[in-house]
């Protein structure tokens, strides 16, 4: 059976999440902390996505997560060559160096960071950097022993964090992921979701200022009169933003749109308020976890 592109994506996104439920659980008795979709400022430019760091004690888990049916086979440049079940052939060349190169990023981002406060240090870093391959039905092959990644299925990832106690936290590493931050998530009518980066809300002057020097994250539901009379309101809509603990309610005349670079897409577009029925914004980063 043949799966559009968007069916395929979504599916990888559903194996995202399951797989840090499942850390967030196996790893909990161990003292491990999940952070998803982490975002780094990359030197040559623009942001990369992690899709997990794991940290525990002084120890980092950088991990790529793919969920690929089929089968696939490592050549040897290391690039990943999946074999679909739909008998299509797809190359994602350097999955293992890709991750690889994100790690050694983040690990530069964190020895180098103004710290908060003078912690002792707790010695060296210890760094691994996984490929989780989470599909159940997924034929391995033989694994390069010179890969620049560890790899592990689902089964083989949760018996790590279940397995391996990192010892206390280091406050320090910490600090370091909580300076990035995420996607931003905006929910229309129907279920759909669009992930990327929300520029602005398009509420007025005020509220455009606040949300430029806000620290926190925000969330937002949307309430919409949808009877005949809606049509002779003047504000039809509302909307209840939360954040840092302070709750904020605006009414939304017909046409105000919030402005959002959608992943994927070229370039930002308007989204309109009367299709969004809630939003999730991600915290600012920290200003060293800013592009460079």
């Amino acid at each position: 059976m043949k799966h559009p592109p968007d069916d395929i994506h979504r599916a990888g996104e559903l194996a995202e999440m399951r797989l840090c439920k499942l850390s967030r659980a196996a790893g909990k008795d161990n003292g491990w902390q999940i952070y998803e979709s982490v975002r780094i400022p990359d030197p040559d430019g623009g942001r990369r996505e992690i899709d997990m760091v794991v940290i525990g004690g002084n120890t980092m888990l950088v991990v790529e997560q793919k969920h690929w049916a089929g089968s696939f086979v490592i050549d040897e440049q290391h690039h990943f060559i999946q074999n679909r079940n739909n008998g299509k052939q797809h190359n994602h060349d350097g999955v293992a160096d890709r991750i690889a190169r994100k790690s050694r990023i983040l690990t530069s981002l964190h020895d180098e960071r103004p710290f908060s406060s003078e912690q002792e240090s707790v010695g060296a870093l210890e760094v691994r950097v996984i490929v989780a391959m989470t599909h159940q039905r997924l034929e391995w092959p033989e694994i390069p022993t010179n890969l620049a990644a560890e790899m592990v299925d689902e089964a083989g990832f949760i018996k790590i964090l279940e397995s391996t106690n990192p010892g206390e936290m280091n406050p320090k590493l910490v600090e370091t992921l909580e300076g990035f931050n995420t996607w931003d998530e905006v929910h229309l009518h129907g279920g759909l979701m669009l992930k990327g980066d929300v520029y602005s809300l398009g509420l007025g002057e005020k509220l455009r200022s606040w949300f430029e020097q806000r620290k926190h994250g925000v969330t937002a539901s949307a309430e919409h009169q949808r009877s005949v009379l809606s049509l002779f309101s003047n504000n039809p809509s509302q909307v209840q933003l939360k954040t840092g603990g302070k709750n904020i309610v605006a009414k939304i005349p017909y046409g105000m749109s919030l402005e959002m670079h959608v992943v994927g897409e070229k370039s930002p577009r308007k989204i309109d308020w009367a299709m969004i029925t809630e939003i999730n914004i991600s915290k600012p980063p920290a200003d060293w976890a800013k592009n460079i």
